[in-house]
């Protein structure tokens, strides 16, 4: 049993703060088009994971009229200690959801949309019936708009995965987010060989697949190539490496900051292993560049 003194130091050690190297300042969100997307998903009580998830891309990204619209709620079933989006019981869904998100898809003109949820493991159906209902309220008012849907794992169970198949969006992405050593620990409720089954079922089925690493948590660059190394195994198309960023002193410290070199190096080995297309880089979040993941 630790005793005080081990504890008080363990609480030392988990809020002390790195000092972030340049590489990873951004300036700060303004005016013009960034207040034009701001004021758009208050209007229409629209949840996006820029906000929610802290993302450091939110200026650039929103400064061009792109987001990454969130559903399900703003309260997440799990706990995973990287995140910064509520954690509780899931927020009664709201049935106007999907045609909210379709219309200012449309408002906003995007051309390529990201739609990611909140995990609601609380339904009967992990929410994966109202991911069809938008994907399809999506397709009916912009069938011009290409999509990529950022789902949860839905527990693995196929008949729910399926329905994300039915309704076929362009790219299917799922994030294993860390190594298999630490899933435990940041994910929390996930399981590692889980998502790397989800992965493989969907592009079985013939999805487009992506998935996504966080870096800078304690991995080890053994441990790196081994997850990219099974991600390919899967099937997966596509990959996104980007930095760790400790959104408050509550969540999960930052082992390193990975620096471009690295992310560069990385980068390569995925390409030597036959990744369509790899994202890497400290600022690099999921759904960043997405609509050149299509492209490409």
């Amino acid at each position: 049993m630790p005793n005080k003194i081990e504890n008080k130091e363990a609480v030392v050690i988990r809020q002390k703060k790195r000092v972030k190297p340049d590489w990873l300042k951004v300036e700060i969100a303004g005016g013009g088009k960034y207040a034009e997307m701001k004021d758009l998903v208050k209007q229409h009580g629209l949840h996006t994971i820029c906000e929610s998830g802290k993302c450091p891309n939110i200026g650039e990204c929103w400064g061009v009229g792109t987001a990454t619209f969130m559903i399900g709620g703003n309260t997440c079933t799990r706990s995973c200690q990287f995140c910064n989006v509520a954690t509780g019981r899931g927020d009664v869904l709201d049935p106007l959801e999907p045609f909210k998100v379709a219309q200012s898809i449309s408002i906003m003109g995007i051309k390529h949309a990201v739609v990611t949820s909140v995990d609601r493991d609380d339904l009967s159906d992990g929410g994966a019936g109202h991911w069809a209902k938008t994907v399809l309220e999506i397709r009916k008012w912009n069938p011009d708009t290409t999509l990529e849907t950022l789902i949860p794992d839905f527990q693995g169970k196929t008949d729910q995965l399926d329905m994300i198949v039915e309704v076929h969006p362009e790219i299917v992405s799922h994030n294993i987010e860390t190594v298999r050593r630490l899933t435990r620990q940041v994910r929390v409720q996930a399981q590692y060989d889980r998502s790397m089954s989800v992965l493989k079922y969907l592009r079985e089925k013939g999805m487009k697949t992506k998935s996504g690493l966080m870096l800078g948590m304690g991995e080890t660059d053994e441990e790196i190539n081994e997850t990219l190394a099974d991600l390919r195994r899967a099937g997966v198309d596509i990959i996104t490496l980007g930095q760790y960023l400790q959104p408050t002193a509550k969540h999960l410290v930052v082992d390193r900051y990975v620096t471009p070199e690295d992310f560069a190096k990385y980068k390569q080995w995925g390409i030597d292993m036959g990744f369509e297309y790899i994202e890497s880089g400290p600022l690099v979040r999921s759904s960043y560049h997405a609509e050149k993941h299509l492209q490409k």
